[in-house]
């Protein structure tokens, strides 16, 4: 009989079991309880992680296990805040956010270069140095506004943006100013330093998005994908750090890169966001809290005077570049308050700045204590600011958010174009190969507002003898299909039908359940050229909803471009707005860029959507349908192609459509491609569609 043998209670709690129960009530309770009176639960994380501290209670200390999860934590921030960003806001506001940039970089690095000097009687290098950490911010009430849904909000993008060229900018300052404490800076240093930083932003900007799409394409297995992920993220890392930089920088270029891989609307950005809001990035923020000793605060005047100094300064350098890009670019003032929240916390670049300058040993006195570039007094001060910054950013940013995401929603609950649509899709599915790509499929394509709306339909039509068989394959392949949907957090209905025809089964479900969209799927394996089958003439003939035809030869999240192909007329039909709809939002929640394919009084209408609803696109005239072959040599390997159909008797009808499927199948059996049906007839479901734009809003 084995010995029992009690916990360890004894301070610091060294039982890692009791250690990880202890954080785990932390981040499950801390954010509830001070909730209440109105602290945010980011702020709640940092004091919680004060108080438990080895300066607080000595519950646990801030050891390995601690700061790598930390680390974890403020990598998974900045990676997150890349892999969200909207690329064609981003490229739209570059300027921008390169003005923001220079603007929060120059601003605290005046103010703290002559608050060195002038009030901390500090020399030019410590000086510069001291000002370098009030440039530099950490984005940790990001969060915040990933919670409230704004992050696409163009205060964010800017700021985010910029927080790269501050932060690099910064950090570019530390690492010539250690440089110049040792005497290393010479012409050599300056090439390697170019060199570093060229060959850092390529092989993540360039390859990392190539050796991404070759895995999402060849690997499907939802463990192996997020696997991948992370390690995309810590090799980002490693090559900044290799590069002279901070991490910090590598891990948001590695979610810039992979931002066009992982759709917002995929089950893979699901995971990602999940596991960093419950474990990783909450162990980052109770890990800031433990840096933070109040003792220090009453060693000595200096100590005191150092903080304070560095906490206003920094505050106030922080106001001004937010006010400064408010009036610049005539934001509102809950905008001011996103970029100020967003930009004035600091933590991760600052604690770099600090510790490097703190080891960094200049001389010694002539007792033989050692001369530091940054005293004692700075790095105590330092954790004050990182406090009372990060309080400051914390209120500020859950303000600002708040009043964007009420007014939001005021805005979408007042737009009677978006409530003229009942948005109901439904999803036939019958092969196990083609079930996960429809079900992504159709939760790309429907409008974020609506969270239900999905049917999955498998039909049996097998004798009654192997009822059995099918129908437990039936029911498995439609629970496949509402666990795929519900790791996107969209509700999916699962339909069982028995019927000995197929589309017969389809068109009552699309009637008794009121469908406004259909969602057909082909086995990437089938042959094209007979197209369409007798099943899906009859479906395409019997309904007069928005019908998509889609083959997956590769996964949506790898597309590069879409290649869309609109017939003359096409905006004239009923349904032009509906299948607009779709295509947009395929372009948004896969932050692919559109290619449209059109006539130029189609492309006019397009346009003057597209002004109102900016996406990533381009518009090219096509006239002719009798010279649809000319179009495949645009296609390239990862275009997915959408060609708008017509029913026949449509007033965009052309006899050459009948021949695309053919075209597709011989010329582009590499490409997956959607054939898009509109809706070509009065039905009573679909609302008021005579404004396109009100839709697509």
């Amino acid at each position: 009989m084995l010995p029992l043998t009690l916990p360890d209670f004894t301070l610091p709690l060294t039982d890692p079991v009791l250690k990880f129960l202890l954080i785990l009530i932390i981040i499950l309770f801390a954010p509830l309880v001070l909730n209440k009176i109105r602290i945010p639960s980011l702020l709640g994380l940092i004091i919680a992680g004060a108080v438990v501290g080895p300066f607080g209670f000595n519950l646990i200390e801030r050891d390995s296990s601690i700061i790598m999860s930390g680390t974890v934590g403020l990598l998974y921030i900045m990676f997150l805040a890349g892999l969200e960003i909207d690329i064609a806001d981003f490229k739209k506001n570059s300027w921008r956010s390169l003005i923001f940039g220079l603007y929060t970089f120059c601003i605290p690095m005046g103010i703290g270069i002559a608050a060195g000097i002038y009030l901390l009687d500090f020399n030019i290098l410590t000086s510069i140095l001291l000002a370098s950490m009030f440039a530099s911010h950490t984005l940790i009430t990001y969060p915040i506004i990933s919670k409230l849904g704004v992050q696409k909000n163009p205060a964010v993008t800017i700021t985010v943006g910029g927080t790269m060229i501050t932060d690099t900018l910064a950090l570019l300052v530390l690492t010539i100013i250690v440089g110049l404490s040792a005497g290393s800076v010479d012409n050599s240093f300056w090439i390697r330093l170019g060199i570093s930083l060229v060959l850092f932003a390529s092989i993540i900007l360039i390859l990392f998005p190539l050796l991404g799409r070759w895995f999402f394409k060849r690997f499907h297995d939802n463990v192996s994908q997020y696997i991948f992920v992370l390690a995309i993220v810590f090799l980002g890392a490693f090559l900044a750090s290799a590069a002279g930089i901070e991490p910090i920088i590598g891990a948001f270029l590695a979610g810039l890169s992979m931002n066009r891989l992982i759709p917002r609307t995929s089950p893979l950005m699901n995971r990602i966001e999940f596991v960093g809001n419950a474990i990783f990035i909450p162990f980052f923020l109770i890990g800031v809290g433990m840096l933070i000793d109040y003792r220090a605060f009453f060693k000595d005047f200096e100590t005191i005077k150092v903080a304070l100094v560095m906490t206003v300064v920094a505050t106030v350098a922080k106001f001004l570049a937010a006010y400064a890009t408010q009036k610049s670019f005539k934001y509102s003032i809950d905008q001011r308050r996103l970029i100020f929240g967003l930009s004035n916390a600091q933590a991760a670049a600052t604690l770099a700045a600090v510790m490097v300058g703190y080891n960094v040993i200049t001389g010694h006195t002539e007792t033989g204590e050692p001369i530091r570039l940054l005293n004692e007094s700075v790095l105590n001060g330092t954790i004050l600011m990182i406090l009372i910054t990060c309080t400051i950013a914390s209120f500020v940013t859950q303000r600002g958010a708040r009043n964007i995401a009420l007014l939001e929603t005021h805005e979408s609950n007042s737009d009677s174009g978006k409530d003229a649509l009942d948005e109901r899709i439904l999803i036939p599915v019958s092969h196990p190969e083609t079930a996960e790509e429809l079900v992504h499929l159709s939760v790309t394509v429907k409008s974020k507002h609506n969270r239900n709306g999905l049917y999955a339909l498998h039909v049996v039509t097998n004798d009654r003898a192997s009822n059995d068989t099918a129908d437990r394959q039936g029911r498995r392949l439609l629970e496949k299909s509402v666990m795929t949907a519900a790791a996107t957090d969209s509700v999916m209905q699962e339909l069982l039908r028995y019927d000995s025809d197929t589309a017969n089964a389809i068109i009552s479900i699309i009637h008794e359940q009121k469908i406004s969209d259909l969602i057909l799927g082909l086995d990437p394996r089938d042959d094209t050229s007979h197209f369409p089958s007798a099943t899906t003439e009859t479906i395409l003939t019997r309904n007069n909803i928005t019908t998509l035809i889609y083959k997956p030869v590769q996964p949506l999240s790898t597309a590069q471009r879409l290649l869309v192909f609109v017939p003359e007329r096409a905006e004239y039909e009923l349904g032009f707005a509906l299948w607009m709809l779709k295509v947009w939002n395929m372009g948004r929640n896969t932050n692919t860029k559109v290619v449209f394919y059109a006539p130029a009084h189609t492309l006019e209408r397009i346009r003057a959507i597209h002004a109102q609803n900016p996406i990533e696109a381009e518009f090219n005239e096509f006239n002719d349908w009798n010279d649809f072959l000319i179009l495949f040599r645009e296609i390239k390997a990862n275009d997915i192609i959408l060609a708008v159909m017509s029913r026949r008797g449509g007033l965009s009808y052309d006899k050459n459509m009948n021949a695309v499927p053919e075209y597709l199948n011989k010329y582009a059996h590499d490409n997956s491609f959607i054939l898009i049906y509109p809706l070509q007839q009065n039905d009573p479901h679909t609302g008021d569609l005579n404004n396109p734009s009100l839709l697509l809003g």
